[in-house]
């Protein structure tokens, strides 16, 4: 039978109801398990048999949110997590430990760069950070022996910088490590990422996937391509046993297409507990029904607007890579070609306090740290989501401190530019 479109996958993925059962994913609201005996739920504790003991590890309706993120991306396996920040140090955390070194690229989101250089760092796991555009020769001399993986985003949140994922993802296995990206701001709709060589992909769903600002909630998927077999001594984790349970050996139980995920979620979420609810899972599921039509809205108001930005006198730049003459236009073409995200970053002439003015003036985008979101926000990264960085860092991030980063909704794309427009006059 042929692959289901990802239209229809956004619909009807990921849960297929038996005879008389509930047409829309159940929310199974139970933090327990019943089973006939012991020895049963022994079969499950030892990773011998497929079932649920205990919602802090997994639940089903959450899994079936999972299977249809899994699809959307082409994965072989997916767990959701309680925010994109546990997605993402789920991924990292699942392949390195203390006296390991990760690879990533500078210009991502304020707090996973946080989350790297000071919180993971605290936990003994060194990060060296390159610009997304460095030269190949600069990115391979960011690789240690102790590497274990290489970090990036899609789009970056908020400098929208288009990741090369071909560079990255061949400098990565050319070392021996997988790459791991973000697709937040691009989601599956956008860009596959898998499609073009990186082997796990995370997601902050809060984000476009719940698209409704209704739930928290992040995503791992995994490729399944990664052979981390090749390289036993670099991922003990996946390919020596593990004690904790019973000597098991991730790669040779689970396989390429399982171990990684399985170890993610009998090790970390057994012990960190990130969980996502079933009642989030069941809101984001609902999103994801409408994630295809909106992401084609937001594309078109993002562009709206930006051209109009563009052009006007009070704008210093405009940052939105599907306009003509960014720097990124040709990847966003390449990765991106139905359209990048409805996200615009753009300086106002006049420095930070003309940005401020501007925020305060608007009435349809409100002031938030949300993005993606149905509704039009806006944010100062520099004052906000980023105000833990240096001005240096602000710049190697691609976030200086006049930018502004607006989030299109679904509204009309006139009204947007009228309303700001008429903030724009009362600088």
């Amino acid at each position: 039978m042929k692959q289901h479109d990802l239209d229809t996958i956004c619909v009807q993925g990921g849960y297929t109801p038996a005879n008389g059962e509930a047409r829309q994913i159940p929310i199974v609201q139970s933090t327990t398990f019943k089973y006939d005996t012991s020895e049963d739920m022994g079969k499950l504790f030892d990773l011998e048999a497929s079932g649920y003991f205990y919602s802090r590890l997994q639940n089903p309706t959450c899994d079936m949110v999972a299977a249809k993120i899994c699809a959307l991306e082409g994965g072989s396996a997916a767990m959701l997590t309680s925010s994109g920040q546990a997605a993402n140090f789920f991924s990292v955390f699942n392949i390195a430990s203390a006296g390991d070194h990760i690879v990533s690229s500078a210009t991502i989101y304020g707090g996973t760069f946080n989350l790297f250089s000071v919180t993971m760092k605290r936990m003994g796991i060194d990060f060296t950070f390159v610009a997304p555009d460095c030269s190949e020769e600069e990115l391979n001399a960011a690789f240690r022996p102790n590497t274990k993986a290489v970090f990036g985003e899609t789009i970056a949140n908020p400098a929208l910088k288009v990741l090369d994922i071909e560079e990255f993802a061949a400098a990565a296995h050319a070392h021996g490590v997988p790459l791991i990206v973000d697709n937040t701001f691009a989601t599956p709709v956008g860009c596959r990422p898998f499609e073009w060589g990186a082997d796990i992909v995370t997601h902050s769903t809060t984000k476009y996937m719940d698209g409704h600002g209704a739930c928290v909630g992040g995503c791992v998927v995994d490729s399944g391509k990664f052979d981390w077999t090749r390289y036993p001594e670099r991922f003990p984790g996946l390919c020596t046993p593990d004690e904790s349970y019973h000597g098991i050996t991730y790669t040779e139980r689970f396989g390429l297409g399982g171990a990684f995920i399985t170890k993610a979620t009998a090790q970390l979420m057994r012990d960190f507990g990130c969980v996502q609810s079933p009642q989030s899972a069941f809101i984001l599921n609902l999103g994801l029904e409408s994630l295809h039509v909106r992401m084609r809205k937001h594309c078109e108001n993002g562009l709206a607007v930006a051209s109009f930005l563009q052009n006007h006198p009070k704008i210093a730049y405009v940052k939105y890579a599907d306009l003509l003459g960014d720097p990124d236009h040709a990847l966003a073409a390449k990765y991106l070609p139905g359209g990048t995200c409805g996200v615009v970053s753009f300086g106002v002439k006049g420095g930070r306090s003309a940005a401020e003015t501007l925020m305060k003036h608007l009435k349809l985008a409100a002031i938030e740290t949300h993005v993606a979101d149905a509704r039009s926000c806006c944010l100062h990264p520099a004052s906000s989501t980023h105000r833990q960085m240096s001005d240096d860092e602000l710049m190697a991030a691609g976030v200086p401190a006049d930018l502004v980063r607006l989030s299109c909704g679904l509204e009309n794309a006139d009204d947007l530019i009228a309303d700001l427009e008429q903030a724009l006059q009362a600088i």
